[in-house]
């Protein structure tokens, strides 16, 4: 009977030695990562800094910026992102002039389009952190581990455990107003527009009064044909076809109640470049009208109605 369980032990034992020589052992995700994105700094040779609590993300500070203090968690911050994938360099989505971030330093740390894609919202702690290295238009470089962004399950055409390469570019104004002011400003200069800035801050041109008889108020109904573009010259939208009525006063956009009554009559035409808090704000409409954007309207009147 020993004899017998002798060998049943060593045959319980042989089985198991030969299934642990068999069994595969995975590296981690943070190995995995960590290792392709030593690689890419290596075959870039970058120099980048490893974060201080070394969770996985690496850092470049590419412009400081200017000014007397840097960042606080309490200071507004205007900033640009771009995100694109580590290794295949395709860029997933970028903000631009055509609409930007903007929140406290503190609230920073949140990775949500700028154009309310298809892209989900998550938390990315080290975006804080770099912001909070950068004075008011500066520039850094971050690299992101997969796990510390949209991690195995992706995002929109963000493939499953894709390490990320982002840039993160913050204003050199400290408020959404000035922001807005220059963007307008570099359309007018880099289009030799000559424009009249209302109290309103929206900025017009008009090419035709118009030759109606009815005044136009906020209360009014108008029908008109427009185009809208961003900042960067894109067409948004078009309507042209005298199929848009609204009341003055009740459109989202405020910049054309702000300039338009006392100004136009049924067949007049005006340009308007309206800041974004005249537009559609920090929220925008998703996906096709941007955070914080301005706007530039080409805009008839084809009837009022009192």
């Amino acid at each position: 009977m020993l004899k017998k369980l002798s060998q049943f032990t060593l045959a319980l034992i042989g089985l198991t030695v030969l299934f642990s020589s068999c069994k595969k052992t995975y590296d981690s995700i943070q190995v995995v990562d960590g290792k392709k994105i030593q690689d890419y700094i290596t075959a870039n040779n970058l120099t980048v800094i490893e974060d201080s609590l070394k969770t996985g993300y690496y850092y470049q500070i590419l412009n400081p910026g200017t000014g007397t203090a840097l960042y606080s968690t309490s200071d507004s911050v205007l900033y640009n992102l771009s995100v694109k994938g580590l290794e295949n360099g395709t860029v997933y989505w970028a903000s631009s002039l055509n609409g930007n971030f903007g929140t406290l330093g503190g609230y920073t740390n949140v990775l949500s389009p700028v154009d309310n894609t298809i892209f989900a919202t998550v938390g990315v702690t080290a975006i804080r952190d770099v912001i909070l290295r950068l004075k008011p238009g500066g520039s850094a470089r971050i690299l992101l581990p997969s796990y510390l962004v949209y991690g195995k399950n992706g995002s929109g055409t963000v493939p499953s455990n894709e390490n990320i390469d982002m840039t993160i570019t913050t204003a050199p104004e400290k408020s959404q107003i000035a922001l807005d002011d220059r963007v307008i400003n570099d359309i007018i200069k880099k289009n030799s527009l000559t424009m009249i800035k209302d109290p309103s801050r929206v900025y017009y041109s008009i090419s035709t009064p118009g030759t109606g008889t009815d005044k136009i108020s906020l209360s009014s109904t108008v029908i008109a044909n427009y185009t809208l573009r961003f900042a960067d010259g894109t067409v948004s939208q078009t309507n042209v076809d005298g199929t848009f009525s609204a009341v003055l006063g009740n459109l989202g956009v405020r910049g054309w109640g702000d300039v338009i009554p006392g100004k136009l009559t049924a067949g007049g035409k005006i340009r308007l470049l309206i800041p974004s808090d005249r537009g559609y704000g920090p929220v925008g409409i998703p996906p096709s009208l941007p955070k914080n954007a301005v706007l530039d309207f080409d805009i008839e009147i084809v009837s009022v109605t009192n």
